[in-house]
């Protein structure tokens, strides 16, 4: 049910105003420090990626469990829960209690086909689609909200094992799409399906996406968490996969869904 919901809100939403938004909050802490220890964690995340694109048709269940990719990543949180150097609770406030700041850089990438019920027919245009294949490499870099739903301290002194949290969020996205056809030139209009005819561009990109996220940390140890997360992930362009599919049916931009799991080091303790 998300991944219906996430593209209409998305679709609605300036990106670049959150943006700027996003940023202005990450610089927050700098502008802090002089005042409140900023305490750090780093980790690593990787899991299976969904590619929601103009590859197939997008809800067809066949279409998108094969249009599946890999993601991983590297992320940094800081948080204002407790004084680094001395591991003690440095204020009461609500922010500070319930809010880290997430930073990363990510990679992902995909193979996409056409599945569907247009590409299963024994028709020229199904001949085309079938012969047609792609992929999309994503790199990106950006930052995150994320809001605790039990105490940052209390999780980590173990008075809960388990912490579910939300976040929202924006990314820089540098993409890099490819495509070709089995039947000869991508470009010929006697290979590529009629109704992408003016609507693929297989050049390197710059975009921006919004992100939100659901999930839970597990406490392993004195100095780690396990993270379970679920990603939805919408861009500012339709050409990651490097189609932009000139029709009316073509209502939204590409989107992600990445189920990661994650190890998270505490670094100041």
């Amino acid at each position: 049910m998300l991944y219906l919901l996430i593209p209409n809100l998305a679709f609605m939403i300036n990106t670049r105003e959150i943006l700027i938004f996003f940023l202005l909050i990450s610089l927050w802490p700098v502008k802090l420090s002089a005042q409140f220890n900023i305490s750090h964690e780093v980790g690593v995340i990787t899991g299976p990626a969904g590619f929601f694109t103009d590859y197939g048709e997008r809800w067809n269940i066949r279409n998108n469990l094969e249009n599946e990719g890999f993601g991983a990543g590297i992320v940094h949180y800081m948080n204002f829960a407790y004084k680094s150097e001395c591991s003690c609770k440095h204020t009461e406030w609500w922010f500070s209690k319930h809010f880290r700041i997430r930073n990363e850089f990510n990679y992902m990438s995909s193979k996409l086909d056409h599945y569907g019920p247009v590409a299963a027919k024994n028709t020229e245009g199904g001949r085309q689609l079938r012969a047609m294949h792609g992929n999309s490499y994503l790199y990106e870099v950006g930052t995150a909200l994320e809001y605790h739903f039990f105490g940052i301290r209390e999780f980590r002194d173990f008075a809960v094992l388990f912490g579910p949290y939300i976040s929202l969020g924006v990314h820089y996205v540098n993409y890099h799409p490819n495509a070709y056809s089995e039947l000869g030139d991508i470009n010929s209009p006697k290979v590529l399906f009629p109704t992408f005819e003016g609507g693929l561009n297989l050049e390197t990109g710059n975009t921006f996406s919004i992100l939100g996220s659901a999930g839970v940390r597990y406490r392993l140890g004195k100095f780690s968490d396990l993270q379970v997360d679920l990603r939805a992930e919408y861009y500012d362009s339709d050409f990651i996969d490097g189609l932009n599919v000139p029709a009316t049916q073509n209502k939204f931009n590409d989107f992600v869904l990445w189920f990661n799991l994650g190890y998270i080091y505490y670094l100041d303790f």
